[in-house]
This record gives C-alpha cells, structure tokens and sequence, in this order.
C-alpha cells in the first residue's frame, strides 16, 4: 500500500480529533470515556502542575491505602492497576507483564485458527495496538474479539472490595457511569465475552488462579487450554505479526522485517519509556521533580520524532512497521486526552507539522480506525 502524506484539513476524522474548536469525534470520546467526568480534571493548560491530588484521591475512592504510592515502594500490597505502580519518590514505575508465554508452531500454543481470543479496551493504548496489528494482517475472522466498556467499574460490586477495572457490556445494554459516579457512557461499542462469559477482565485472570493481582488488558486467551497465553502487548503484535501468516489475509504484511529490525528496536528503545510510558510517568507523578523529568523526556522525544520526521515518511525508514504503530497509539491520544489529563501541556501534536501529517497518514490506513 502506498499512501501520499496529505494535509490535515483536508481530513474530515482527523480535522475533528486535532481542531481547536471542534468536538471530538466518536472515535476519540471512545478513547478518552474513562478520563471524562471527574471535576478534579484541569482544562486550565498549566505547564507545570501534577494533578497528584487527584491521583491520591482517585485511589482512596477505589479502596486502595491512604498514600498507595508509600504502600506499593515498601512491599505492603500488589499492583492491581497502574494507579498502584509509584516508587517512593513518587514515580510511576510500570512493573513488567506477568504472561509471557508464545504462539508458535510446534509448541504448546500452535497458530490455529479459532483458537485464540483477544480481550481489549478502546481506550487502552497498549491493547488497541494489538488490534490494530490484528486487523492489519486480517485476522479478524482467525481471532476473536472482546472489548470493554471504556470506564471502569467495581469488579466485586456486593462486597467490601472496591477494586474497580475493566468491565464487558453488550451493545444494547443500558449506558454505565464511570466508578466514581460520574456521566453516563453508551455501551455501543462493546462486544461481550462470548468464550468466558466474563463481566470483568479481572474475572479471566481469576479464572487461571492468577496470583498477581494486575488485571490488565490486552490479554490473549486459548479457548483450547482454557489459559492466559500472554498480556504483554508488544509480544503478542509480534506473534500476530509473523505466527499466523498461514490464515492471515493479509500475509505479505510484515511489520518488522528483517532488514529494519535495528532501526525498530533502537527507535522502541527510546519511545516506549518517555513517549508510549511517558504520558503515564508525567501523568501520575505524585511530585513535583517526578513529574517534571518525565514532562520534559516526553516533549523531548518529540521534538526529536518531529526532526526525524523531517526527513523520512516513516519514524524507522521507509517502510510502514511496528514502530509507527507503536508510537501512532500514543500521537492519536495526545491531544484530547494526555495533554490535559496528563498534563502534557507544552505543546499539542496538531503543533507539531510532521508528527500532524504523520499521525493523520497513519490513521487513514484500513485496520486503524477502529484501533
């Protein structure tokens, strides 16, 4: 597929994410559902204010200790959700994937076709990636799919535990307030768990006796072994990407070829932690020194994408791959969501001429309009 970059105005989806006066699109009120709603949220466009109190706050109301980031640095309680993962020095410190297991021929997880399960939430940057790599190759009718109403809800709403995490509803179910009782938000776009029946994604990892505690999406389910093959969403774009090109329909896709594996790994290197992961250290900083170390990574690597950009179509060559995608996920959110809710505030994407053109490019190619 060969695509000419084009300006952004002329872009009817794109004009509506990146315009100053617009509102959002559908698309983009489906990203940005769980962040909607809370009056602690500024819109004032500060530079340089964490909204830690919020932070703070939030978990208090989802049952967690009165300071979650001190009990998580010492030891005192596991990870349910990003919200827990602060180091002492009030740092976000993402902890590593649990399920790392492969599809692979000849192993345990063979590449069949209606085997496999994908759980997502449209608001999740890290799960529509995988989706988007689904969709690219054609996997669509190989792999099933899952996905979430875009708040959070209570996971144990008749008990005393207020974990609130990832819930399933059906299109015709009526709208669900966030966890903390605010808006209401229709359930149109979600598609229930037809293998688990599950309510919650928590259910499927207390389904597998899970004994981490963090229920994240994406996961990557075998209907055959009745197990959690994966979570970890850069692994499972790569098994989409190459494990299943016997079925896929699009199987010529290669998203990490062999000959740009370098330059895709070096440019992951440098986008997953202060681009990708970034926005979440900037975002739920709970100090001042936390919160502006990971401000100005974020701004600088974008700075330095947009230089790149300059040069080349794609941020690792030539050639659409993974590394576009991986960073696509982040770009399309930055405006309505992190600039003001992760107070990535210095200066939005529409601001940034190449990384405009470059993430409206990316948007219009069949597969990443739903991801």
């Amino acid at each position: 597929m060969h695509m000419l970059r084009c300006s952004c105005s002329h872009i009817p989806g794109y004009y509506r994410i990146t315009s100053a006066h617009a509102s959002p699109s559908p698309f983009v009120r489906t990203l940005i559902k769980p962040f909607l709603g809370s009056s602690s949220i500024s819109q004032t466009g500060s530079r340089a204010v964490p909204h830690h109190r919020h932070f703070v706050s939030s978990c208090k109301a989802m049952g967690k200790v009165d300071d979650p980031s001190q009990a998580f640095h010492s030891g005192q309680a596991k990870a349910r959700s990003a919200l827990d993962e602060m180091s002492g020095t009030g740092e976000f410190k993402r902890t590593d994937s649990t399920y790392r297991d492969h599809i692979k021929k000849g192993t345990r997880f063979e590449p069949e076709a209606g085997r496999y399960h994908l759980y997502i939430a449209y608001a999740c940057p890290w799960a529509s990636r995988c989706l988007a790599v689904r969709n690219l190759k054609g996997l669509q009718d190989a792999i099933g799919l899952s996905v979430t109403h875009s708040t959070w809800q209570r996971t144990k709403p008749d008990t005393d535990d207020e974990h609130c995490g990832w819930a399933f509803a059906s299109p015709g179910d009526a709208p669900l307030k966030s966890s903390t009782g605010y808006g209401e938000f229709p359930t149109t776009d979600c598609i229930p768990d037809t293998v688990n029946d599950a309510k919650f994604v928590r259910d499927l990892y207390e389904m597998v006796d899970d004994n981490a505690g963090k229920y994240t999406v994406p996961v990557l389910w075998d209907k055959k072994e009745k197990t959690i093959v994966n979570n970890e969403s850069s692994e499972i774009m790569r098994m989409f990407n190459s494990e299943f090109n016997n079925i896929a329909k699009n199987p010529d896709l290669d998203l990490y070829p062999e000959d740009l594996r370098s330059a895709i790994d070096e440019v992951n290197s440098w986008v997953y932690p202060t681009i990708n992961n970034g926005v979440y250290r900037s975002g739920f900083a709970t100090t001042q020194k936390a919160y502006e170390i990971a401000f100005g990574e974020v701004f600088a690597s974008l700075d330095k994408a947009e230089s790149i950009l300059s040069k080349q179509r794609f941020i690792a060559g030539k050639r659409f791959t993974e590394a576009d995608l991986r960073l696509f996920v982040t770009l399309i959110r930055f405006d309505e969501v992190y600039a003001v809710y992760f107070k990535c505030n210095k200066r939005l994407i529409r601001e940034y001429p190449n990384l405009r053109n470059y993430t409206a490019e990316i948007y219009q190619m069949p597969g990443n309009l739903t991801a």
